[in-house]
């Protein structure tokens, strides 16, 4: 399977998934303005992914800065997704990943946390 990888926009965030290790990243900030248009192929990359039997366990890095209510909810969309394919077995783990000067990027870190049950989701801070 080829690499998922969608350049960082003013208003998008870059998106890599290596399909060898299993590791995907988001960064920048996130405020589409058609959310839907802008992650309808990493969910179906995604979900391409997890069909695969063979597929290695999955590391998500995200690094949001900034995001508006409907990235918001398409990263609940995201984590809903993988939520599902952990309580089917699937080795996945999200690293919510924030900084230290940022308490809201806390906040919806664990709110996000809140609503997921077999998801291994850590909150990781960063410094500067």
């Amino acid at each position: 399977m080829e690499n998922l990888v969608i350049a960082k926009t003013e208003s998008t965030p870059e998106i890599h998934f290596d399909a060898s290790t299993g590791t995907l990243a988001l960064s920048g900030e996130s405020y589409p303005e058609n959310p839907s248009e802008f992650y309808t192929p990493v969910f179906d990359w995604i979900k391409t992914y997890l069909s695969d039997d063979e597929a290695a366990p999955i590391t998500v890095n995200i690094e949001i800065l900034y995001f508006n209510s409907s990235s918001s909810k398409a990263l609940m969309n995201l984590f809903d997704l993988l939520d599902a394919a952990a309580e089917d077995g699937k080795n996945i783990t999200v690293n919510w990943i924030y900084d230290v000067g940022n308490e809201s990027s806390l906040e919806y870190g664990e709110e996000f946390k809140e609503d997921l049950d077999e998801l291994t989701f850590n909150l990781v801070e960063k410094n500067g």
